[in-house]
C-alpha cells in the first residue's frame, strides 16, 4: 500500500486518468514566458482560435439572452428545440438530405460531443480506429475511458488520407468505431466525398460506427459542393455520427456550443451522458444561434474567403523557405516538415517560441512518428503576421535559432 510523507496510506486514484498526458495547449503555453520579446509581439499559431469577435449584432443578441431569466434556467438536455430545428434545417440544405430535428443533440462544444459519442459506441476494453496524426483530445478521451486507440498511420505521400483497405485490415471483433476529422486537425487534409463513402461502406460491412468530426467544414470552398453524401445513405442512421462545433464559424469558442447528428436511438442514449456531464449546453448562446445560422451566412462566407486568402499567403511564403516542406494545408491548419532533422519536434517548437516568439505545436503532440512535423494554425493571424512569421522562420535558418543548445533538444532515433 502506498504511503504519503506522513506515513498515512494514500487514496487510490484512477490510473487511466493519471496516465493521460497533460493538455497539450497548456503545455505549449508554458513556453511563452521564455521569450524575451526581441523580435516583437509573439505570433500565436498554436490553437485554432478566431482572431476576431463575433459581429456586433450577434454580440448584442448574446448579451440580451445572457441577461434573460429564461436563459439562466436549465433547458432541454438535448438542446433547445429552436436551435435543434434551425441546425437540422441548415444541415439538410447544405447536404441536400433531410435531417429531422429529433436526430440532433446540442452539446457543450464538439469535445463534449465526441466524449459522449465514445461512451455511446464503446466500453473499456473495446477498440476504436484512430488515424495518426490525430486530434490529441480524441486520443486523450479514449485513454481515460479505457478504450484502445487502434492506430492507423497516415503518410504525407498520400496527403494524410486513409486507404480503406488499410482501415479494414485493422478491424477485429473488439473494434467498435472509426474516427475521422475532415477538414482534418492537425493536417488540414480534406477527405473527398467518394473516400468518405468508401469508409462508411467499410463500417457498415464490419458493423462499426463512423464518427465524423466536421468542426471546420464551413471553411471549405463553396464551389466544391456538399462536403459528402453520407446523410443520403440509408445506412447513415445506424452507422454515422456527425459532430460539429459553432466555435470557429461564429467566433464564439468560449461559449461552448456544438452539435451531433445520429440516429434517433443513439441520440436517446446521448441524453443520459449530457445530463450527467453538464445537464444542457449554455442557454444564452443556444437562444441566439437560431437567428445567427441564416442571418450570418454572408459574414461566414467573408470569413471563409479571408481564411482562404491567408492559406494562399502561407503557402507562398513558406514555399520560399529552404528546408521547410508544406505537406498539407486546409481550413485552419498547415502541417509542415521542419528542417532540423534529428531534433525532437517538441524541442524545435519550444525553441521557436523562446528564440523567435513563434508558438506552434510539435507533431509529437499528434501521435507517433511525427517528430519531423509541426502544426501551424495559420488562420489565427492576419496576412501581415503570416509574412512576419515566415521572416522569423527564415531567421531561424540563418542562425537565430538555438535548438542545438536547447536543454530539451533530445536526439530522436532517426537523427
Amino acid at each position: 500500500m502506498a504511503e504519503n510523507e506522513g506515513g498515512r496510506p494514500t487514496p487510490r486514484r484512477n490510473p487511466l486518468l493519471a496516465a493521460v498526458t497533460a493538455p497539450p495547449i497548456a503545455r505549449a503555453g508554458r513556453w511563452i514566458e521564455s521569450y524575451d520579446g526581441a523580435h516583437g509581439a509573439m505570433i500565436d499559431c498554436s490553437q485554432a482560435v478566431p482572431d476576431h469577435a463575433p459581429p456586433a449584432e450577434f454580440a448584442e443578441r448574446l448579451a440580451v439572452t445572457a441577461a434573460s431569466q429564461e436563459a439562466a434556467r436549465y433547458g432541454d438536455i438535448l438542446g433547445d428545440q429552436a436551435l435543434r430545428a434551425a441546425y437540422a434545417s441548415h444541415v439538410s440544405s447544405l447536404y441536400r438530405s433531410e435531417i429531422a430535428a429529433s436526430r440532433v443533440a446540442i452539446t457543450a462544444g464538439c469535445n463534449q460531443a465526441f466524449f459522449a459519442a465514445m461512451l455511446g459506441v464503446a466500453q473499456a476494453g473495446d477498440a476504436v480506429v484512430l488515424p495518426a496524426p490525430w486530434y490529441f483530445n480524441h486520443k486523450m478521451t479514449l485513454e481515460m475511458l479505457g478504450i484502445e486507440a487502434r492506430v492507423l498511420p497516415l503518410q504525407a505521400e498520400t496527403g494524410f488520407l486513409p486507404v480503406p483497405s488499410d482501415v479494414e485490415a485493422l478491424i477485429d471483433d473488439r473494434c467498435r468505431a472509426l474516427v475521422l476529422v475532415s477538414p482534418n486537425n492537425p493536417t488540414g487534409a480534406v477527405y473527398p466525398p467518394d473516400l468518405l463513402a468508401e469508409l462508411l461502406d467499410v463500417c457498415v460491412r464490419r458493423s462499426l460506427t463512423l464518427v465524423l468530426d466536421e468542426t471546420y467544414r464551413d471553411f471549405l470552398a463553396p464551389e466544391s459542393g456538399a462536403p459528402h453524401r453520407l446523410f443520403g445513405s440509408a445506412a447513415a442512421r445506424e452507422h454515422l455520427v456527425s459532430l460539429y462545433s459553432f466555435s470557429k464559424s461564429y467566433a464564439i469558442p468560449g461559449h461552448r456550443v456544438g452539435a451531433m447528428i445520429a440516429g434517433s436511438g443513439f441520440i436517446a442514449q446521448m441524453e443520459k451522458v449530457i445530463d450527467c456531464v453538464q445537464i444542457c449546453a449554455p442557454r444564452p448562446t443556444q437562444a441566439a444561434l437560431p437567428w445567427a445560422i441564416p442571418a450570418l451566412a454572408d459574414w461566414r462566407g467573408d470569413n471563409r474567403h479571408e481564411i482562404a486568402k491567408r492559406a494562399g499567403v502561407f503557402r507562398e511564403e513558406t514555399g520560399r523557405l529552404d528546408g521547410w516542406a508544406l505537406q498539407q494545408i486546409g481550413a485552419y491548419f498547415a502541417y509542415v516538415r521542419h528542417p532540423w532533422r534529428g531534433l525532437s519536434a517538441e524541442a524545435v517548437a519550444e525553441a521557436l517560441m523562446r528564440d523567435l516568439g513563434v508558438l506552434v505545436l510539435p507533431g509529437s503532440f499528434f501521435g507517433p512518428s511525427q517528430e519531423d512535423h509541426l502544426r501551424i494554425a495559420f488562420a489565427n493571424v492576419p496576412v501581415d503576421r503570416i509574412r512576419e512569421l515566415a521572416r522569423r522562420l527564415a531567421l531561424g535558418l540563418a542562425g537565430g535559432f538555438r535548438a542545438d543548445d536547447q536543454p530539451h533538444a533530445t536526439r530522436t532515433a532517426h537523427g
